[in-house]
């Protein structure tokens, strides 16, 4: 019997990290070094929940390509919020962040978490452990596949002063929507529908449906 493999998480988001931790998987970091507003600019203007997909792709792909990642699971992930149609992915700036927050407060939007999971083991049949015997399983399935997992989230009639405080501790500057649940935008957050996991970017519940079609439980890259 071979080990299991790594779950490689092509992010360097420190809440998708800590999900994997919570949720007791083994698991190392291979940040992508993908453009995402350029990536985004070259798929033309896809829908949110296209976008949120293709993102996710990009990384675990570029990943996947590094010799460090041969015989591991690699997990791409990005999140993009929905609200009125429009797409909104990291504000970046002080400014994009406050306007935003001006139009989602007392709102909802959507947030898409786009997963996308590539079988980065070899796919070369292992040999019979005894003469005679049928050639033993492939270790890997070469699969590379995704989904996207969608949650509603409704925010408080925060005020512009509640607005100010919170970009200025730049904490929504490099969110999806410029938002947290697991931080302190978590304070601005009043229902959530749909899987809680996604909005701060990662569903443990997708990943194991997605490590199922490669031939994996979930319960193999647990600590």
């Amino acid at each position: 019997m071979t080990d299991s493999p790594i779950l490689i998480l092509a992010s360097a988001s420190s809440g998708r990290a800590k999900l994997l931790a919570d949720a007791g998987i083994a698991f190392d970091v291979v940040v992508s070094d993908v453009d995402e507003t350029a990536a985004a600019a070259a798929y033309g203007n896809p829908e949110p929940v296209e976008l949120a997909l293709l993102l996710a792709r990009a990384k675990a792909e570029a990943v996947a390509t590094r010799a460090e990642t041969e015989g591991s699971i690699v997990l791409g992930c990005d999140s993009v919020f929905e609200l009125d149609g429009e797409a909104y992915g990291k504000p970046y700036e002080p400014e994009i962040a406050r306007e935003r927050w001006q139009h989602m407060r007392g709102n909802t939007g959507t947030l898409h978490t786009g997963h996308w999971l590539i079988d980065n083991r070899d796919t070369t049949p292992e040999a019979p452990s005894e003469p005679g015997t049928d050639s033993g399983a492939r270790s890997g399935s070469g699969a590379t596949i995704g989904t996207v997992t969608s949650t509603s989230v409704t925010f408080a009639q925060v005020t512009d002063e509640e607005i100010a405080a919170y970009v200025a501790t730049g904490e929504p500057l490099l969110c999806a929507g410029g938002f947290t649940i697991d931080g302190r935008g978590g304070a601005f957050v009043t229902e959530v529908t749909g899987n809680p996991h996604a909005v701060v970017g990662l569903s443990i519940s997708t990943l194991r449906d997605l490590l199922g079609k490669t031939g994996l439980s979930i319960t193999d890259l647990w600590v």
